[in-house]
């Protein structure tokens, strides 16, 4: 059976010595998609569009933070605790989407504590374009040729070759397609039941459908963690755990208070 082969080059455009890569790129479009889905959201519910400004800058941080302390202590803790300076170099690369969850999560709490907005509505806001820019982030994990899936001799197996010339689950398009369907689901049940909803179902509906898919991709994914479980579930399986029956408790409490 005859495989896609891919081999495409990391760097988009050079400057001499600068290199623009096609993942910087990508998480820029990414950023910037849910900047302006959330100008959208504001002006549909008559909220002030320039406070949205600060709220960029704290989700920044949180996501980039968040996705690189995630990566050093989810994935390789035993490297990162021996070289600790080396948390530093995001250039490097490493970034773990839980812990970017985690810090986005983080970000919006201190965000709202501070401005002295719903929490639950923010959260249930924000995570629509979220899962758009998961999609991006996964697409620029393919252009890298990076977290990728196991050997396989299905059709949808793609040949890496900066990795191998082995055929392989691409694992990121999996997750960067589930994402994006995910992003146009939420959109839509926001744009028909948004007034209808309670605060929080949005916000847990993203997580229990977004770890859905993580959870069941990880099974077809290349280990990630230096480390061994020997439980018969990755590190991305249990850390999605937590997010699922978060997803599940908001939902209920959601269709309670409805009720």
């Amino acid at each position: 059976m005859d495989h896609f082969v891919w081999s495409a080059d990391p760097i988009a455009l050079s400057f001499g010595s600068v290199h623009v890569f096609w993942y910087g790129i990508l998480f820029a479009t990414a950023i910037l998609s849910g900047l302006e889905f959330m100008k959208w959201v504001y002006r549909q519910e008559k909220r002030d569009v320039e406070s949205l400004d600060t709220l960029f800058v704290y989700i920044v941080i949180g996501i980039v933070v968040g996705a690189r302390l995630g990566h050093c202590f989810f994935y390789e803790p035993d490297f990162y605790m021996a070289h600790p300076m080396k948390i530093f170099a995001v250039w490097e690369g490493g970034l773990a989407s839980h812990g970017g969850g985690l810090g986005v999560i983080l970000a919006l709490y201190l965000y709202c504590k501070k401005y002295k907005l719903d929490y639950l509505w923010l959260l249930d806001r924000v995570a629509i374009p979220t899962a758009l820019f998961g999609f991006f982030v996964r697409m620029g994990n393919f252009m890298n040729s990076e977290i990728i899936g196991n050997p396989t001799d299905s059709i949808f197996g793609i040949i890496f070759t900066r990795v191998d010339m082995l055929p392989r689950h691409p694992t990121q398009l999996y997750e960067a397609f589930s994402y994006l369907a995910i992003f146009l689901f939420l959109t839509y049940v926001y744009k028909m039941k948004a007034k209808k909803l309670k605060n929080g179902f949005l916000f847990g509906l993203f997580l229990l459908l977004i770890f859905s898919a993580r959870f069941m991709i990880e099974f077809v994914k290349t280990k990630q963690a230096d480390y061994t479980l020997g439980i018969g579930l990755s590190t991305g399986q249990l850390l999605s755990i937590p997010f699922l029956i978060l997803g599940v408790y908001l939902i209920v409490q959601a269709m309670r208070k409805r009720a």
